[in-house]
């Protein structure tokens, strides 16, 4: 089930409309709307947060194994770290296509590739100019 599904689904449990729901969460319309379609996502997890306040659910229900990923790396590594895990998603999703592999299997291909991904940011760091480094970095050291 898509975050539009899920989003669709407690809203039309709740009884309001988009507007409303909305304006609860605090997002535009329009906003609200490509959730629901799955046009986009929310941006950051304090949105994603606000949407699980306002229905009364629980975070975990409404992120994805991608969508926790993606906004731990863009707090971890800003923008870029987003738009990198991001592609890194998208290209696995491809690799899945039209294949035969169980949720369970992918999850755990999914968060193996993350897991990847973690390990090759903090081996990176380690070249680094220490300059460019912040004080997370110097901690794990």
């Amino acid at each position: 089930m898509t975050l539009g599904d899920k989003l669709r689904k407690a809203r039309e449990e709740r009884g309001v409309s988009q507007a409303v729901a909305a304006a609860g969460v605090g997002v535009s319309l329009r906003t609200y709307k490509s959730y629901e379609l799955n046009e986009s996502t929310p941006q950051n997890r304090q949105i994603m947060e606000r949407l699980a306040d306002y229905y009364g659910l629980n975070i975990n229900y409404l992120l994805t194994v991608g969508d926790d990923f993606v906004f731990s790396a863009e707090e971890k590594y800003g923008s870029k770290g987003r738009r990198e895990a991001r592609e890194l998603i998208d290209q696995v999703i491809g690799l899945f296509a039209g294949g035969e592999m169980s949720e369970i299997d992918r999850d755990e291909a999914m968060q193996a590739i993350q897991q990847a991904y973690w390990d090759a940011k903090k081996e990176n760091t380690k070249y680094t100019p220490k300059r460019y480094r912040d004080d997370s970095d110097k901690k794990e050291k």
